[in-house]
């Protein structure tokens, strides 16, 4: 036998079974790094149609996590297929790197700004922290494969970038979008800043819940404004009142109602005494059955209007209050009555603006009650609530209390509850000169995907307030803005002193705001400069102005932004309203959002369960080519499930894709195009068939890709390589490929087949398995014309796929011989439990038929046992042995009696016809001594 071996084909390829991902990846990414790789494809593209996707820029703090990684892996994916497309598509990541928790953690470093530090080193020292930090995320990403301008990304706290900012603010001034004003807005007592909606988040909070008693002026006059069925009752009047903020009460100047509201004033009797209370109808019995009061009746009743201006005494100031009225009363919770306090709520400012009711400024910037504050001075808001229901019920104005477990706004960076509090800010109008419209109508014009994006943005731009730019902070781009020291109000020039301050930052970055003297460009005395900094959803929300307009190589609107699912509240929104201000508008084509990573039960990760999964593990334990194939198999509309388990699968996974290309590559060992090629009317039917599937499943793959559908391009790859491939072409032409005399038609024809199915897989991998394309790039044979680029990123969709077209056996038939194999494997497994037979090549296998299957069957003739892997297959009509799940198919499976060739394992009757080969069959001695196999069928 061992003469015979030497004349098989057997494989050999230099692409090795074992991946070692951790170990070769990194070495391909030097050698990506030296060639200049992400250069190259910009050479190879020039002048080509652009796909342009912004990169959303992470923030510059802390180490990557697996959310990172899905994002710029689904970027990188994007950006691989676009340039396979023929586009050109380059990649500029970026960072954001101003802002609250970098100014945080250099604190804890150095001390306060203006303190241990001056302002000027502070900043520095905060750019610093930025640049470390930039440059430990810069490395992770490129560790996942991602390819792009790292030697060149956007950094928000570049000089350029900064004064960029600045030029974008004084455009939307321009256009007349900027104005001040002093409302409530979301501050962070702990950050000691004003916060945007977009840097809100909501969680669990228990706070307390109580009704509180507010006693009227006068009694007759307020009983006059009801209408009563009998007595008036006893026992003292007054308004009850929800909260669950109660360190809002010092700060409470109205009660307000809804005018169309019914109201009613209830008889109550309690341990104190009898007492009568002033509820809204619906509510009366939800707070008597709260308040545990069981005897309770209603004496009279009155509409919302008729109660307006009537006066009320503050539960625990001697100060009087009156009732006013507006729309945001509802009887969804509560009693009906809002305790109304100017300084902590939008609603309540605007409704106590309407009635001349000022602002106390009673909470500080720390959150500390100032002085002047009667009873509560130096006391914090968030250790306040206790002592103020203390005091509640000292004064015997507590009806009740409890704890309630609600959603409750936090900062998104500090992870602290949020107060409304009152200040002078900085706004983007939504309303003045007709932005929130404006916006409205360019979402419209926008492709969402998911879908459900367009309806989620369009609800929050519909309802967003005003826009507080203006920050409180000391690392951050300033607003530039001189006022007037009498009124406050900017100047007349602003835009255009915005433009002369923005020279001098983009010469000495930020700091250079804080050290010019404002005589160089003002009356410096009428006008001063202010020291707010931007809120950094302006830093990003501008990139489409700082990055795509100023590089000359890019261009807006971008044809893609790609973020997670928050980012509709976030840079999504700060993007399109800044655009939609300053171009008219919004700055992408395209939006696509995903989903967040969560474990494998579905909880969200967190450091306190213990779910984490660092990226850097991942890839440091199975590589960075087998996240990214999790991450392209996730449907990422929904949450994206990961754990171990997860992993482990995709690992078996990428290990069917890598073996399937191993096949491949060792199989064309030897092959030339240029003179082994096999024309496509010349392959034989099994071969035509092979080409068409991975012809077919190219058309799928470029489409899927094509329409972000990246959780199709991971499966139809996979079933191409396990189902179409593994489990049945390839498996079938092992006998072929590999005893088939070298050179012959029935090689040339199955490694042409080969050839052009790795041409076409390697290409649909490229993108989400990028290093094991890589690596299977310079393994492929020349091609038959032209030289082949150097790198598998740089070519384009492989072009010389083909269908079958008038073929014998149709792509039809095949799916019907397909199903006959399947049957036939599920039989021949059976008897090998049995012990019936060893290998399936030890069995003969007879096929009862009815007219259809037979019909299709015939066409393979002889090729029947080489489909079936058996050492022979007849074929009869009708019905006889054993029946299958197959209706018009009947099998029956013998051991061969035939002695085995020891060249190609089948049992043959001809074995040693030949007395020069005694021991292997007639097709082997052709192979080995002729010229060659010849199939009989075309």
């Amino acid at each position: 036998m061992s003469d015979y071996k030497d004349t098989l084909n057997l494989p050999k390829t230099r692409f090795e079974m074992r991946g070692n991902l951790p170990q070769r990846e990194p070495k391909m990414l030097a050698e990506w790094s030296k060639n200049d790789l992400y250069g190259e494809i910009r050479k190879a593209r020039a002048g080509r149609e652009q796909f342009i996707l912004h990169d959303g820029p992470p923030y510059a703090n802390g180490n990557i996590h697996i959310g990172h990684s899905v994002n710029k892996i689904l970027k990188d994916i994007v950006v691989k297929s676009k340039t396979l497309s023929g586009f050109d598509s380059p990649y500029v990541p970026g960072w954001d790197c101003h802002g609250l928790p970098i100014e945080n953690n250099v604190e804890k470093k150095v001390g306060k700004a203006g303190a241990k530090v001056s302002h000027a080193e502070f900043r520095q020292k905060c750019r610093d922290y930025a640049a470390k930090q930039v440059d430990g995320q810069k490395t992770d990403f490129i560790r996942l494969g991602v390819l792009g301008e790292w030697d060149n990304p956007y950094l928000t706290m570049d000089f350029k970038f900064e004064a960029n900012i600045v030029r974008a603010l004084s455009k939307l001034v321009r256009n007349g979008h900027l104005f001040k004003g002093e409302k409530p807005v979301y501050w962070s007592v702990v950050g000691g800043s004003s916060l945007a909606e977009a840097e809100v988040e909501y969680q669990d909070k228990t706070s307390f819940s109580v009704y509180v008693n507010y006693p009227v002026s006068d009694e007759q006059k307020f009983l006059q404004a009801f209408d009563f069925a009998g007595e008036q009752g006893e026992g003292e009047v007054s308004v009850v009142i929800w909260t669950t903020t109660p360190w809002t009460l010092p700060s409470s100047q109205a009660v307000t109602v809804h005018e169309d509201l019914d109201y009613v004033l209830v008889q109550v009797e309690r341990e104190s005494g009898k007492e009568r209370f002033v509820l809204a109808q619906e509510l009366v019995e939800s707070v008597m059955k709260e308040a545990e009061i069981e005897q309770y009746t209603i004496l009279a009743s009155s509409k919302g209007s008729k109660l307006e201006n009537l006066e009320l005494n503050h539960p625990f100031y001697d100060k009087k209050v009156p009732v006013i009225i507006g729309e945001h009363v509802t009887t969804d919770a509560g009693t009906g009555l809002v305790h109304t306090a100017p300084d902590h709520g939008p609603d309540d400012f605007v409704v106590g603006k309407k009635y001349g009711i000022g602002l106390l400024n009673y909470v500080m910037a720390n959150g500390v009650f100032s002085d002047d504050t009667p009873v509560f001075a130096g006391q914090h808001v968030y250790k306040v609530d206790q002592p103020v229901v203390d005091h509640l019920l000292e004064k015997g104005r507590l009806l009740h209390q409890d704890k309630l477990r609600h959603s409750y706004p936090h900062c998104w960076r500090t992870k602290t509850p949020l107060i409304y509090r009152a200040t002078p800010q900085w706004f983007i109008s939504m309303s003045q000169n007709g932005l929130q419209a404006q916006a409205m109508e360019e979402i419209k014009k926008v492709k969402w995907v998911p879908e459900w994006g367009e309806a989620r943005i369009e609800s929050m731009v519909g309802s967003r307030p005003d826009w507080c730019i203006s920050r409180q902070r000391t690392w951050g781009v300033p607003l530039c803005l001189f006022i007037d020291k009498q009124t406050g109000e900017p100047h007349p020039d602003s835009a255009d002193l915005m433009e002369k301050v923005s020279a001098y930052i983009e010469e000495k970055g930020i700091q250079a705001w804080y050290d010019l003297d404002a005589s160089e460009f003002v009356d410096a005395d009428k006008y001063e400069k202010i020291d707010d900094t931007l809120d950094v959803w302006f830093d990003s929300g501008v990139t489409h102005y700082c990055v795509l307009e100023a590089r000359d190589y890019l261009r807006q609107p971008a044809d893609l932004y790609l973020e997670g699912s928050d980012q509709h509240r976030g840079w999504f929104q700060s993007s399109l309203l800044t655009a939609t201000g300053m171009y008219g508008h919004a700055p992408y084509k395209h939006c696509l959002t995903h989903g967040f990573v969560v474990d494998g039960k579905g909880e969200k990760m967190s450091k306190s369960k213990g779910n984490v999964m660092a990226p850097n593990d991942v890839i440091n334990k199975l590589g960075a080519d087998v996240l990214r194939l999790w991450v392209s198999s996730a449907d990422y509309r929904g949450e994206m499930a990961v754990s171990d388990e997860i992993l482990k699968r995709t690992g078996d996974t990428y290990r069917r894709l890598r073996n399937t290309s191993r096949f491949l590559l060792s199989n064309l060992e030897g092959f030339n195009p240029a003179t082994d090629l096999v024309a496509k009317d010349d392959l034989l039917p099994l071969d035509r068939w092979a080409v068409d599937c991975a012809y077919q499943a190219q058309q799928e793959i470029i489409k899927a890709y094509d329409e972000y559908n990246f959780w199709l391009v991971a499966q139809k790859i996979h079933h191409f390589c396990s189902i179409d491939m593994g489990s049945f072409y390839l498996d079938i032409i092992k006998d072929r490929q590999y005893t088939a005399k070298t050179g012959s038609r029935a090689q040339r024809s199955c490694q042409t087949a080969l050839y052009h199915i790795i041409e076409g897989l390697v290409r649909w991998m490229a993108p989400v398995l990028s290093f094991t394309a890589n690596e299977i790039w310079p393994l492929l044979p020349e091609p038959a014309q032209g030289k082949r680029e150097s790198n598998v990123f740089i070519a384009e969709w492989y072009q010389d796929l083909f269908p079958m077209e008038q073929a014998k056996i149709t792509q039809a038939d095949w799916a019907l011989i397909s199903q006959v194999k399947d049957e036939v494997n599920r039989a021949l497994e059976a008897k090998r439990k049995d012990g019936a037979i060893g290998g399936s090549l030890a069995a003969e296998v007879t096929l009862y038929a009815n007219d259809e299957l037979y019909a299709v069957l015939s066409k393979l003739e002889d090729e029947l046992r080489f489909v079936f892997i058996t050492s022979q297959a007849r074929l009869e009509k009708g019905e006889g042995g054993e029946p299958t799940e197959m209706k018009g198919l009947q099998l029956s499976i013998t051991k061969s009696e035939a002695e085995k060739c020891e060249r190609c394992w089948h049992h043959r009757h001809d074995v040693g016809e030949n007395p020069e080969h005694p021991t292997i069959c007639i097709r082997c001695v052709e192979n080995v001594a002729g010229n060659g196999e010849i199939r009989h069928y075309a």
